[in-house]
């Protein structure tokens, strides 16, 4: 059976951007992670090994944040990468990163970018 293991609205305080002041102050972020899955019988037993697990999940997620970038697409692209890497039964990765208050020029909440990988 197939099924999505999500992690929404996960905040970190990560050095992401183009411009020096965003990689030496850093910025809030909100991260994403949607995995398409095949859960396994011993899932519908009670049996975390079925499944995705939260907490390796978050792990990814959390040491990609921890790496400086300049690009979120590159962040996200590191995150979908792992997972499907890690995750053998996963099928898709979805990430979603924002950033809030991008240095625009102007009014904005937050700028957000999504990521989409697929197990070849």
């Amino acid at each position: 059976m197939t099924g999505k293991v999500a992690l929404e609205g996960l905040e970190f305080h990560a050095y992401h951007g183009v411009y020096p002041h965003e990689r030496s102050s850093g910025n809030k972020f909100d991260v994403d992670v949607i995995v398409e899955t095949e859960f396994l019988d011993s899932a519908f037993r009670d049996d975390l090994a079925g499944t995705i697990n939260y907490e390796d999940l978050y792990a990814i997620v959390k040491e990609e944040m921890g790496k400086p970038s300049k690009l979120l697409e590159t962040v996200g692209h590191a995150i979908a990468k792992r997972s499907l890497k890690t995750f053998t039964e996963a099928k898709a990765v979805e990430v979603r990163i924002s950033k809030f208050n991008p240095p625009i020029g102007g009014v904005c909440k937050k700028a957000t970018v999504t990521v989409n990988q697929i197990k070849n």
